[in-house]
């Protein structure tokens, strides 16, 4: 099938509204490019269908399609109430402890031993997605006073958050590594990282995965803030995850620190993803807020690669409606005359490598001459991140003979990626390359495209080749492959 209209790509999340091969195909049709399966709610028996029916569309519609789990991670909670419930009053005093027995409003137990070794007098602690605050006054191996700086009802197990120091856990827990192993088996094309707090926390997970999947770290952390590009430098791309990073810090902030990862995965050639309550009304209404649609608008005039949907197409009401609302908030970006200008605000300067150059140059020829594709011939992928990076005007049109690839590529800005046999000599690749951007319908007769790849053929990293045809329209004469 032909390729999106649009560039950036939409990532829709699966969950009892849309489990259904037939609801997973309406979404597929109304723009979703990549899938989440979100690990932190069900079975592993209950994501077996989904992933049966997200290849079983890829094979009838003849398009790679991409699946991301979405790892859990550490959660952080205190322990239980004697009355279930209990009423923190501002300005009063309040204890956590390793006390297993029921709390009340006076203390609470807190069964996380490494929150104990990390606090500091002064720290906050935030809980109940940030609705209570408390400040550290004191604190020992088994116990930490605090004073009651925002007061309100508090719960049985409810979350906390700890936004002022480093906290020595790692991002993977037990569950997280039994999720990892069945996402792996499963045939996952990304990971997505809960609580990374540091580039160890993707080290390690990097150790585990052994390169059967790319892994896409969550900023949700201040301190992942503070370490960014060390994060970035070992992790294949990046989420805004705004939900836990909106709890973590002041809310006038997030939309600073969204700028901020955005600008910077994109200036080190990672795919980021913008998510969480981007169009949060559409749960319950069929459209959204005209503030719901800004934000969205905002993330892709940024230059976000992917823009994702969380409840609002996995548990919402209008689970299609979504998805078609978030491909149109895109399509109507793109066409903004200002779009360009605004997209190339972040300047992504290229690496001292002969890749990157090429790259560079792709983007520079394509709105030289009005190319009307950008044909990259790649085994691993990284050579069709690089001219997305420069975000031409041109769409990318990704060949690869391994699957995994092309699958991978469902969430990089512009690109369509396509498995098809590997070229052997130059002549068949400029062969091939105006017969697929034929086929794809990303030119015709008299449209001009660029082509890039590396010779010697079949040699992971070696770019070195850019080359500019003028399409004849003969292209698909005598071939049916």
């Amino acid at each position: 099938m032909a390729p999106r209209s649009r560039k950036v790509r939409v990532l829709a999340t699966l969950g009892p509204a849309s489990s259904t091969p037939e609801m997973i195909r309406k979404l597929f049709l109304a723009g979703a490019d990549a899938f989440r399966i979100n690990m932190s709610h069900g079975a592993h028996a209950d994501k077996v269908p989904l992933v049966v029916a997200i290849r079983a569309l890829e094979e009838e519609l003849g398009r790679a399609t991409t699946i991301l789990f979405d790892l859990q991670g550490p959660k952080l909670r205190v322990g239980k109430f004697a009355d279930g419930k209990v009423m923190l009053e501002t300005g009063a005093p309040f204890v956590l402890d390793r006390s297993p027995e029921p709390g009340d409003a006076t203390r609470v137990e807190l069964p996380h031993r490494e929150i104990f070794e990390a606090l500091e007098v002064g720290a906050r602690l935030l809980l109940d997605d940030g609705k209570l605050v408390l400040r550290v006054l004191a604190v020992a191996p088994d116990r930490v006073e605090t004073i009651v700086e925002v007061g309100g009802a508090l719960s049985n197990n409810k979350g906390l958050n700890v936004p002022d120091v480093v906290v020595p856990m790692a991002a993977l827990t037990e569950k997280d590594r039994a999720d990892l192993t069945f996402a792996l088996e499963q045939g996952a094309d990304w990971i997505a990282l809960s609580f990374v707090q540091r580039p160890e926390d993707v080290a390690e997970a990097k150790k585990l995965i052994g390169g059967k999947a790319a892994v896409l770290a969550k900023i949700e952390k201040p301190a992942a803030v503070e370490r960014l590009e060390e994060i970035l430098e070992l992790a294949d791309g990046v989420m805004v995850a705004r939900g836990d990073l909106g709890v973590e810090l002041p809310p006038q902030r997030v939309p600073i620190v969204q700028k901020r990862i955005v600008a910077t995965a994109r200036r080190m050639g990672r795919p980021v993803v913008v998510a969480t309550q981007m169009l949060e009304s559409m749960i319950q209404a069929p459209t959204p807020t005209r503030a719901e649609v800004s934000d969205v608008a905002t993330a892709i005039y940024d230059g976000a690669d992917a823009v994702m949907l969380s409840a609002e197409s996995a548990a919402g009401a209008w689970p299609e409606e979504a998805v078609a609302m978030m491909d149109r908030i895109a399509v109507s970006v793109e066409n903004d005359p200002g779009y360009t200008a605004r997209l190339h605000f972040t300047e992504t300067l290229p690496d001292p490598t002969t890749a990157d150059a090429l790259s560079q140059s792709a983007r520079s020829i394509a709105d030289t001459i009005s190319a009307k594709a950008i044909i990259c011939f790649t085994l691993s992928g990284s050579s069709s991140r690089r001219i997305a990076r420069d975000r031409p005007s041109a769409p990318i049109l990704v060949l690869t003979p391994k699957l995994e690839t092309a699958r991978r590529v469902g969430l990089l800005w512009g690109a369509h990626a396509v498995r098809t046999k590997d070229v052997a000599n130059f002549e068949e690749m400029v062969a091939k390359a105006r017969r697929m951007a034929m086929r794809h319908q990303l030119a015709e007769a008299g449209d001009r495209i660029i082509i890039m790849a590396g010779v010697p053929f079949g040699t992971p990293g070696s770019t070195n080749v850019i080359h500019v045809q003028r399409l004849t329209g003969r292209e698909l004469e005598g071939y049916d492959e």
